[in-house]
């Protein structure tokens, strides 16, 4: 008997992919263009941006879209199940192979194939993969025949893939033919405007699950917080903190929002420490410098011009330090000299 390899779960188009910014609706634009083009696509971005949504839209903007959709994470796999999972195997290929088992690759045959974490894949399993690119046809583990396929591929990955190809840990052939159109998702940072939208939006879906008759609704001050923070996680970080918020919540209003909820309560919040030094309302207290000592008045400007480019970079230390001319260790050397004078 034949076994066919769907231990996958397809995702569905949820509604994390939602957005008005100008970075959000150029990438829409480029996937949208992209879609119809029966090629190979990158999908580059940092972790929770989006990528499988993305995938999800480029196959069902495709002329393949009523066909399979199947995916495959790369990372968690080990380097010895993925050749297996990836082509099948047959009868006999190695101790426990007991029937013919049909691969990834067949089951995604006329469809699309998404992999994600692209760069996780071992070198040897990456020469078959090019030649599926290339001839549309691999042997199956322990076979000797060609097994021929029409499918699509699209890759993502948060790795450099060129640095990688440069050290001699991806092949560059390989990169070559999947990167046809090379899309880059923009990080929340970027995206301008989205995050209330996107909030907002997780916010009612949670008070739904919740089963609670009144919709959420963020205060100033904790959609400030949200808009201040620099997302290293992203979408999929934000969606985590406003669910959590909201299920914290005793009422539909919002007040507090917890970034960092491994941060022991006991200790004081780096967030917090932050606000401390920086905060909107000291972005312009600049009082007059002349009539202070110099040593209080550098003190002074020292932390205006911290406080200016935190707020500019959302609270970003590291590009704070670069707006300064600063590098991150100087950064922090201030950072903690102007803490010591609260």
């Amino acid at each position: 008997m034949t076994q066919l390899s769907t231990e996958y779960a397809s995702p569905s188009v949820g509604e994390e992919a939602l957005g008005q910014s100008e970075a959000f609706l150029s990438f829409q634009e480029k996937l949208s263009r992209v879609a119809a083009v029966n090629r190979p696509v990158l999908l580059m971005g940092e972790r929770g941006t989006g990528k499988e949504l993305a995938a999800i839209r480029l196959h069902y903007l495709s002329r393949r879209w009523q066909e399979p959709l199947v995916t495959l994470n790369c990372a968690a796999l080990s380097p010895t199940l993925i050749e297996t999972e990836l082509f099948g195997h047959e009868k006999g290929a190695f101790t426990g192979a007991f029937q013919k088992r049909l691969g990834r690759f067949e089951a995604a045959d006329g469809g699309t194939f998404f992999l994600d974490e692209i760069g996780a894949i071992p070198m040897e399993v990456q020469e078959k993969i090019l030649r599926v690119v290339e001839y549309g046809s691999f042997e199956r583990v322990g076979g000797s025949s060609l097994v021929e396929v029409d499918i699509r591929l699209i890759g993502a990955t948060n790795a450099d893939l060129v640095a990688m190809t440069r050290a001699g840990r991806f092949k560059g052939d390989l990169l070559d033919r999947l990167s046809f159109e090379v899309l880059f998702l923009p990080p929340l940072r970027e995206r301008l405007g989205d995050i209330p939208l996107l909030a907002n939006q997780f916010a009612r879906r949670m008070a739904f699950e919740l089963e609670r008759d009144e919709m959420p609704v963020f205060s100033d001050q904790a959609m400030a917080r949200l808009n201040r923070h620099p997302w290293p996680g992203n979408v999929r970080e934000l969606k985590n903190v406003v669910e959590r918020a909201v299920y914290r919540s005793d009422s539909a209003r919002i007040h507090e929002v917890d970034f960092d909820p491994f941060r022991s309560t006991y200790s004081r919040r780096q967030e917090e420490e932050t606000q401390e030094i920086a905060s909107p309302t000291t972005e312009d207290a600049l009082p007059d410098l002349m009539k202070m000592p110099l040593k209080k008045a550098v003190r002074q400007l020292e932390r205006h011009m911290l406080t200016r480019a935190l707020i500019a970079t959302q609270y970003n230390q590291k590009k704070a330090a670069g707006l300064l001319g600063l590098t991150y260790d100087q950064f922090r050397g201030v950072y903690r000299r102007q803490r010591s004078h609260l």
